[in-house]
């Protein structure tokens, strides 16, 4: 019987296609670890500060505009310097295990809050806010504004960490993700 190499063949083409495959996966994979979260669009920025104002009437509408702005803006240019990647748990374990510097729930938190007390906002309150371990869960931590006197219970979390710099916002009881109270 004599080999004509046609099934050879086929499996070298087979191998080619499989080597091919994987490295278009990789490709995407690399790409899509570059990615920056999205930028915000006017209309999340705005609905941010409309909330923001709505804290109190005494809350200046320019100081809940800049407050809005800052907290969807710097979260994505910290995302970048921080080489934030991946999903916050897998990033999380890549700080924890030295391979980045920044990145961890109270990192986002200490750096938001720095930001935001630059602006020194004369209507409006800074919170350091922390909900509990449970569950699966660990302790997290996030920044809350609120209006100026005002509990961080009566305040909007900010927490850019669950989203890796993409933020997410909401009032502290309508976060069903986490319990928020004071520091822990």
């Amino acid at each position: 019987m004599e080999d004509t190499g046609a099934g050879q063949d086929d499996g070298e083409r087979n191998m080619m296609r499989r080597r091919r495959a994987i490295a278009l996966m990789v490709a995407f994979a690399a790409l899509g670890a570059c990615a920056t979260p999205p930028e915000a669009t006017r209309s999340d920025v705005g609905a941010l500060a409309d909330a923001i104002a709505a804290l109190g009437p005494e809350v200046d509408p320019r100081e809940a505009q800049r407050a809005a702005e800052i907290a969807f803006a710097y979260p994505r240019a910290l995302a970048r310097e921080w080489q934030v990647t991946d999903a916050p748990l897998v990033h999380n374990a890549k700080v924890l295990h030295g391979l980045r510097e920044k990145g961890l729930c109270n990192d986002w938190t200490e750096a938001m809050l720095a930001r935001l007390r630059q602006e020194d906002f004369r209507t409006l309150s800074l919170h350091w806010a922390s909900s509990p371990p449970k569950g699966f869960r660990v302790v997290h931590h996030s920044a809350v504004i609120s209006a100026a006197g005002a509990s961080m219970r009566d305040g909007i979390v900010l927490d850019p960490w669950r989203g890796g710099g993409q933020l997410f916002w909401a009032r502290p009881d309508d976060d069903t993700r986490y319990d928020w109270g004071p520091p822990l």
